[in-house]
Formats: C-alpha cells, sequence, structure tokens
C-alpha cells in the first residue's frame, strides 16, 4: 500500500482501526463497544479461563472433524465431476445449489436431525465447507491437459495410479486453493452452528457474555476466531505456494 508516495506496510491499516476502536471506546460512545485495550486484557485473561479452554477443545474437535469428512468426500466427488461426464451432470446442479444457498437457514434441520449437541456442530462445518472443495477439485480435474492423461496411459499406468499418481496431483493446486477456501467456511459453519446450539464450545460462551453484557470478553472470543481463521487461511496458502509446480508441470 501506497500513501502519499510512501511505500506502508498492511498491517498499518489494521493499527489504525485498533487507534479509532480506542478512541471510540474511551468516549463511551456506544456501551457495546469497550476500548481496544480492554478487550486486549480480557483476551489474555480469558484464554487462561477453564471454561475458554474446554469451549477451545470441543470447538476445534466438532471443526476438524467436519473439516476432515468434508475433505475425505468432497476431493472424490469433485475428482468423479471432473472425469465422469453423467456424474457431473447429475451431481453439478445440487452443488451448485447448496453452494450459493443461505446455510445457515438450514442449520436448524441440523438440529432436529442430529439433536442439541456436538453431532449438530459437525454437521454445519461439513456443510458449510464440502461445496467449495468439489468444485475447486473438479475445476483442477478439468484444467488437466489431456497430454499428460495420453502419456501415463501410454506408459501403462493402471487406473488406480493415473488417479492417485497422476490426475490427484494435477489438480493439487485446485484442490489445495479449494480446502483453503473450506477451511474459512468451515470456521463459518462452527461459530453459526454453536450460536444457535449454545449450549456448547463457543457457542455457549458467546451466549453468556452477550446475555450479562460482558462486552470485552464478548470481542475478545471475537477477536481469537478472526486470528484463527486468517492463522490456518494462511498455513493453507503457503502450502499452495509450495505445489505451483505441479501447476506448471501439468501444462
Amino acid at each position: 500500500m501506497t500513501l502519499f508516495g510512501y511505500r506502508v506496510p498492511m498491517m498499518a491499516s489494521l493499527l489504525v482501526w485498533c487507534v479509532v476502536w480506542e478512541i471510540v471506546g474511551r468516549l463511551d460512545l456506544v456501551f457495546l463497544l469497550p476500548p481496544f485495550s480492554d478487550v486486549l486484557v480480557a483476551a489474555v485473561s480469558l484464554v487462561q479461563t477453564p471454561s475458554w479452554q474446554s469451549a477451545t477443545i470441543t470447538t476445534l474437535r466438532a471443526f476438524a472433524m467436519g473439516m476432515a469428512l468434508s475433505i475425505v468426500i468432497g476431493v472424490p466427488l469433485g475428482i468423479l465431476m471432473g472425469r465422469v461426464k453423467i456424474a457431473d451432470d447429475l451431481l453439478g446442479m445440487w452443488v451448485n445449489i447448496f453452494s450459493s444457498a443461505p446455510l445457515s437457514a438450514i442449520v436448524p434441520v441440523l438440529m432436529i436431525l442430529f439433536g442439541f449437541g456436538e453431532k449438530t456442530i459437525v454437521a454445519a462445518v461439513f456443510l458449510f465447507a464440502i461445496w467449495i472443495i468439489v468444485l475447486d477439485t473438479r475445476a483442477g480435474v478439468r484444467h488437466i491437459s489431456p497430454s499428460l492423461i495420453e502419456m501415463a496411459r501410454s506408459y501403462g499406468a493402471s487406473r488406480p495410479a493415473l488417479y492417485t499418481k497422476i490426475i490427484l496431483w494435477a489438480a493439487l493446486p485446485e484442490i489445495l486453493a479449494g480446502i483453503r477456501l473450506g477451511l474459512i467456511r468451515g470456521v463459518k459453519g462452527v461459530v453459526i452452528g454453536q450460536l444457535l446450539v449454545a449450549i456448547v464450545g463457543y457457542g455457549a460462551l458467546f451466549e453468556t457474555f452477550s446475555r450479562n453484557f460482558r462486552m470485552a470478553e464478548f470481542w475478545a472470543l471475537t477477536i481469537i476466531l478472526f486470528a484463527f481463521a486468517l492463522l490456518i487461511a494462511e498455513l493453507i496458502e503457503r502450502a499452495e505456494a509450495k505445489v505451483e509446480y505441479y501447476a506448471g508441470a501439468r501444462q
């Protein structure tokens, strides 16, 4: 970012917003917005409490299970749709509908199916994350050069070897991009699911903080969630950069 001819780090804009937040909080204009320094102090205190540690374990477990299911099912489904036209015709419409639908409206249905517990959170993460993984995997498979497939066949590659050693690796950049976007959507799914269930994990903490107007803790928990989403997105993005070689090799 360039400002008045000087190069300014992107983090500077974040610092500006923190200062504005602190000023607005100190002026006590909105009781829902405490000073940013109070939020930071609350965050340090919050992470030391057993309730936060227990909620974090519950949230991470549900998030990991939902994402694992999304990847294990989503990647093979995307490869199938990218390689088999009849599968693409049959499933493509439904995948596009669910990827663009307001999935928050479906979470109450999940509560009826799975009850007020961790299963609903896992299902919500799965539902939010899988569709973008399927679509990106399908796009990656479709962009593989036919000559690469023909070369593998000319060297006598079996069908399992073709899929596991050629197609999967050639489509890996798009698959990782889909997983990165799926992880971000999965964070949204775990938060929405827990907020609606409101008896487990971070949902219970959000409910407690908002009901008792403990806004410093409320914003501290929100910032921790945002930081978690940014951290995993950054980690996946770095993994994507490491496999750019395959994107070039498949041309």
